[in-house]
């Protein structure tokens, strides 16, 4: 293999795909990139075994095609600090030369069959969405997915098809976020399915283009998406998704509509105060006024102020504030509507039209 290939836009494709390269694996050839050479494109290739990934570099010197698997983070590094604008891959019995000037790196190389064979898009029964829209979809809920080890269902994001509509949905059942968007496909026809949230960011990391159209396509156990120059993959999560809408409130006595910038603020400001194993923050509401307040002993305490729209009588009601300000931060328009039952009951946040957020109370002391 020989390729004559631009810096930067070499440097960007390594860097996304060893976003999925594990550090160390218990099967060495996964710490690997895998490049492949074709008559007008340089392809680089990973995988972790759950997620995979190939990027395509096009407007590249293809002088012998061929392929080459070498060290994800040795090369990424070394190429990240080249200066030259041109990098040249050679491969050589088996190392692999890289050049930019008179900087020159040579790579010991790992035996290409070892390396797992990743999928491509086929483009069967496939569906597409605005490749903004899905941005969209994904950091309103990711966030809100399970990291710490427990039930793997919620390990990732729920992807579901209904009465038109694109949902999304994740939760750590703490938080539960929901996001949804118009979709032009048969609902009937497409099932439900958990995408690991590794997957997900990483379908949006490989868009450059939010009016591109991204194209989606669901096998048995995986999911894989299109774009302009890229192919991601992300195997499916075996297991069953919790009763989501169980957790909605169906009715509310109290209803507080506040500014979403202000809110997050108030509450970042109360947070200041609280400890790691007492996060909490109480909201106090009365006609027009909403005090946000926290302590932690030996610390001090803290209270805010702001003017709200409140229906109801004087309640009270804690959060986390963490994840209050995380869902708050998403949030599509300029005010929040809060919405709950009594102070043991889930607070609905309404961010959007299509977007709510439910996280569930905190009992503190008086």
């Amino acid at each position: 293999m020989k390729v004559l290939c631009d810096r930067e836009k070499l440097r960007e494709g390594l860097t996304i795909v060893n976003l999925v390269v594990p550090p160390r694996s218990p099967k060495p050839i996964l710490e690997n990139i895998c490049l492949v050479a074709t008559d007008d494109a340089l392809e680089l290739v990973g995988t972790d075994l759950e997620v995979a990934i190939r990027y395509r570099i096009e407007d590249v010197k293809v002088s012998k095609p061929g392929s080459v698997v070498i060290p994800a983070r040795v090369a990424v590094d070394f190429i990240k600090d080249l200066t030259g604008e041109t990098v040249e891959l050679k491969t050589k019995g088996n190392t692999c030369h890289i050049r930019a000037g008179a900087d020159t790196c040579e790579l010991v190389t790992a035996e290409a069959e070892e390396f797992p064979v990743i999928s491509h898009f086929d483009g069967e029964r496939p569906f597409s969405i605005q490749a903004g829209t899905f941005g969209r979809l994904v950091n309103q809920t990711a966030f809100a997915a399970a990291r710490e080890a427990g039930r793997y269902a919620m390990h990732g994001v729920l992807v579901e098809f209904a009465e038109g509509m694109m949902n999304l949905i994740a939760t750590d059942g703490r938080r539960l976020a929901v996001s949804g968007a118009p979709i032009d496909i048969d609902s009937d026809e497409r099932p439900s399915a958990i995408v690991p949230t590794k997957g997900m960011n990483l379908f949006c990391r490989v868009i450059n283009d939010p009016l591109e159209q991204v194209r989606f396509q669901f096998d048995e156990n995986q999911i894989g998406m299109k774009t302009a120059n890229a192919e991601v993959f992300a195997r499916l999560i075996d297991g069953e998704f919790p009763k989501y809408t169980a957790v909605i409130p169906k009715q509310t006595k109290h209803t507080v509509e506040a500014d979403a910038e202000v809110l997050g603020r108030k509450l970042r400001l109360v947070a200041n105060v609280t400890g790691a194993e007492a996060r909490a923050a109480k909201l106090q509401l009365k006609k027009n006024e909403l005090e946000v307040s926290g302590h932690f002993a030996g610390r001090g305490e803290a209270h805010a102020h702001m003017e709200v729209v409140y229906k109801g009588d004087e309640a009270e009601i804690a959060f986390n504030p963490d994840f209050v300000v995380a869902g708050v931060k998403n949030c599509e328009r300029d005010v929040v509507r809060l919405e709950f039952e009594d102070k043991t009951s889930p607070g609905k946040f309404t961010l959007g039209e299509n977007y709510i957020y439910i996280v569930m109370p905190i009992t503190v002391d008086a």
